[in-house]
């Protein structure tokens, strides 16, 4: 049966027991939540700057969209100063159950709650809302269509008017042979996000790439087990593309966002403090524990903030009501 990416990818990561239904991220790929403890601890600095942007009112929510095994939730909460703690309400939004030992002062949700007022952080989710696959033509771009079981492909009819004119805006078609995702579906994801925002700031960090550098080939990739694998939606891998960070930033300012900051990981994470210094010489005379434990750290910071791995990930941070 042919159909498109994005429905043959919805199927596949959320359907009935799809791969997200039923796995934990961490088992097959790593990302920044479990690189280190210091990436909450650098989004805990982000939750108090909003805090006080706000007037530190009497609950400052933290919301964290796409939560998977609910770490980074947890670690937030764990990591935050007891003044601060005890204000914040948790919620981790996931469609898969809720992980056994979570802490249970952390909400579970399968959606987004409206009127938050604090701080929204989806990690590496919008790269994860599945989209349509074009290819170009001589007479125009057309939908790739794919077999499910197999990851076959051939191509289909045009895309819908909304889909061209999203290509046009964000993704040109270039010439024959060229691929491109369409976005629209992200962008909605991510304004959708933006709209629950009540008063604060909401942060997207994912594989991105902008309009001066998309890649002509797409992205379209499978994960499974930690290794990159063929992406072939029939629920046993991920199915993964690169997210067009700028179309999401412009569709968050339609649904309300009065500042936007589209910058990289590296560059966020060294403005909240992560800077992957080496600690001083002299510490390993003196308290050679102390120095093999901050060693661990610096080297743990220096690979969240590496340009080459991911410190190189897109970061759009888009505020309201501040």
């Amino acid at each position: 049966m042919w159909v498109t990416w994005r429905t043959a990818t919805q199927r596949a990561l959320y359907g009935p027991d799809g791969f997200y239904l039923r796995e934990r991220p961490h088992r097959h790929f790593r990302t920044s939540v479990h690189v280190s403890a210091a990436f909450a601890e650098a989004l805990v600095r982000l939750a108090a700057r909003t805090d006080e942007a706000l007037g530190r009112p009497p609950v400052l929510d933290l919301v964290d969209v796409g939560s998977g095994d609910g770490t980074l939730a947890a670690g937030v909460l764990a990591a935050a100063p007891p003044e601060l703690a005890e204000r914040l309400r948790v919620t981790a939004v996931d469609l898969s159950p809720r992980p056994e030992g979570l802490d249970a002062a952390v909400a579970w949700a399968h959606e987004m709650p409206h009127g938050v007022a604090g701080l929204v952080v989806a990690n590496e989710w919008l790269d994860d809302v599945p989209v349509d696959v074009v290819e170009v033509t001589p007479s125009g771009p057309r939908v790739v269509l794919v077999d499910p079981a197999t990851g076959d492909e051939r191509l289909g009819p045009a895309p819908c008017e909304e889909d061209l004119a999203w290509l046009e805006r964000w993704w040109p078609p270039r010439f024959p042979g060229c691929r491109a995702e369409i976005g629209r579906p992200r962008d909605e994801a991510w304004a959708s996000v933006v709209s629950r925002l009540e008063r604060g700031t909401a942060i997207a960090v994912d594989y991105a790439h902008l309009a001066a550098c998309r890649p002509c080939a797409g992205s379209l990739t499978g994960y499974r087990d930690g290794s990159v694998v063929p992406a072939v939606p029939d629920g046993s891998c991920d199915v993964t593309a690169h997210v067009a960070l700028d179309a999401c930033a412009a569709a968050g300012e339609r649904a309300g966002a009065t500042a936007t900051l589209l910058t990289t990981q590296r560059e966020a994470l060294r403005a909240l403090g992560l800077l992957g210094a080496r600690p001083p010489l002299d510490l390993a005379r003196s308290d050679p524990r102390g120095y093999v434990r901050a060693l661990s750290r610096s080297s743990e910071e220096a690979e969240l903030i590496d340009p080459a791995g991911l410190g190189g990930f897109g970061w759009l941070s888009q505020s309201r009501g501040l």
